[in-house]
């Protein structure tokens, strides 16, 4: 047997993509549709969803992933919609890059609501309805996008790198969880990506040093490489699960390893 043997995939499968109104998210949005994806996006900002909405023809809805009310809504407008094949947990963010001495703790708990709760709050409420959409010969998908520092330690970090590791932790338990059902839990954990916001977001909206970041960093990462990785996540044969696929720069080595200037041969 082969996998040419294997029955056809639906011709139109149905994602939900959360931080959808820039970078990852908005890129992956627009991926899935020129693949012929049914998609809705969800984010806060109702102007950036309506933009892309008119771009790419998605379905959008305004939500806060930290709001269980927010959440709740989605959960009820989505069963009116029809099956969801996938859901994409995007939304996440940094705040700030200081020690864990002087750092703040109320952008920690900002940071732990929407990078973690935030994530078990969409897949609670959305996990009945990719379970009813599972037909024989198909899957559902989790996929959450994680960071390398979810896996990886750096320095001024500590609440982001807290945040990252325990929502890594999550999709760890939950795919054992769900063993047994047809439903891939898959993690994508990017390294270094020039995205309009999440610096800019990490610093306040202090765009020099934002900009510094990537100063002179050959290629970093752009929000489409993610979201070509994570559609080729979902399109895979319903059998196959990446568990983790972990996405970084030829550029950078590590979270506290990126190298700037030229990349030559020694």
């Amino acid at each position: 047997m082969t996998r040419a043997d294997l029955p056809p995939t639906a011709a139109t499968r149905r994602a939900v993509v959360t931080g959808a109104s820039s970078g990852i998210g908005a890129a992956t949005v627009r991926l899935l549709r020129a693949h012929g994806w049914d998609v809705v996006g969800v984010a806060r900002r109702a102007d950036r969803l309506e933009a892309l909405a008119a771009e790419t023809g998605a379905d959008v809805f305004v939500a806060d992933v930290t709001s269980q009310a927010d959440v709740d809504a989605l959960r009820d407008q989505l069963l009116s919609l029809g099956p969801i094949h996938a859901l994409v947990n995007n939304a996440g963010g940094a705040l700030g890059l200081s020690s864990v001495e002087a750092s703040d703790a109320d952008d920690w708990i900002r940071m732990f609501d929407v990078n973690v709760v935030g994530v078990k709050r969409v897949t609670s409420a959305l996990l009945p309805l990719l379970r009813a959409a599972v037909v024989p010969g198909a899957s559902a998908d989790i996929l959450t996008v994680t960071s390398i520092a979810g896996h990886l330690a750096y320095e001024g970090g500590g609440g982001y790198v807290a945040a990252k590791h325990a929502v890594a932790s999550m999709v760890a338990v939950l795919r054992l969880e769900l063993a047994g059902e047809p439903i891939r839990v898959t993690e994508i954990a990017p390294g270094m990506v020039h995205t309009e916001e999440f610096s800019l977001v990490r610093f306040g909206g202090d765009q020099a040093k934002a900009d510094a970041v990537y100063d002179n960093v050959p290629n970093p990462l752009y929000a489409e490489d993610i979201a070509e990785a994570i559609v080729h996540m979902l399109e895979l044969p319903f059998y196959v699960n990446l568990d983790l696929v972990t996405i970084k720069p030829v550029a950078q080595a590590a979270p506290h390893k990126v190298i700037r200037g030229e990349l030559k041969p020694r």
